[in-house]
């Protein structure tokens, strides 16, 4: 079993954060979660493992945690490293479009973020985007993965559709793997592409890894 870093972002389907980890716990995984600000809109990070009914900081690490408002001392850890050096994989689950931009720009303005431009590229890494239908089929998005795929080794790559690219992804990438959105009603009351992948879906890509 594995050491999983689940990165949670602001998706509306970060509800669904403790009950995935529950089922990776339940799989035999140990599990540490990093959370956005935006995605501590949608879960109690005290859901999860609290410690007198707080949030427990060892389980769920915030931005806070990162820069804790006191001067960096030179014997202090830096949080992301040591996260990165924990962890044997990288879950970002839900992956929202803002965070999408900013994994495909190079941006590194959380915590997550950050662990991401640290990670050693040859671990595996799982992204389950999700989004509203119109943030899905914005040009963006395919302009975004486009850039994953090339920053993972999976180009040169042939003008594809986003299903496709995505499918070209897992296909060519040695360590990335996209577990992509259902078809349903969203939260928003929208219908169409976007839900995240349904938990079971996403603990069987970690069991794959």
């Amino acid at each position: 079993m594995a050491n999983v870093l689940l990165g949670v972002t602001g998706s509306v389907a970060a509800i669904l954060t403790p009950s995935l980890y529950q089922s990776l716990k339940k799989s035999g995984h140990k599990i540490k979660v990093v959370a956005t600000k935006a995605a501590l809109y949608f879960f109690d990070p005290a859901a999860i493992e609290p410690k007198k009914s707080k949030r427990n900081p060892e389980i769920v690490i915030l931005d806070e945690d990162e820069w804790p408002g006191k001067r960096y001392e030179r014997t202090d850890q830096v949080l992301h490293i040591e996260l990165r050096r924990w962890a044997d994989i990288l879950v970002i689950a839900p992956l929202d479009a803002n965070t999408l931009a900013k994994l495909a720009g190079g941006l590194c303005d959380n915590c997550l973020t950050c662990v991401w431009r640290a990670w050693d590229r040859g671990k595996p890494v799982i992204l389950a985007p999700a989004m509203n239908t119109l943030m899905w089929e914005h040009p963006m998005t395919v302009r975004h993965f486009r850039q994953l795929a090339e920053d993972t080794g999976a180009g040169p790559i042939p003008d594809l559709d986003l299903l496709d690219l995505i499918d070209w992804i897992n296909d060519k990438s040695e360590n990335v793997l996209v577990v992509p959105p259902q078809s349903k009603r969203l939260a928003c009351d929208d219908v169409g592409i976007g839900a995240m992948a349904s938990v079971e879906s996403i603990v069987a890509a970690i069991g794959k890894t």
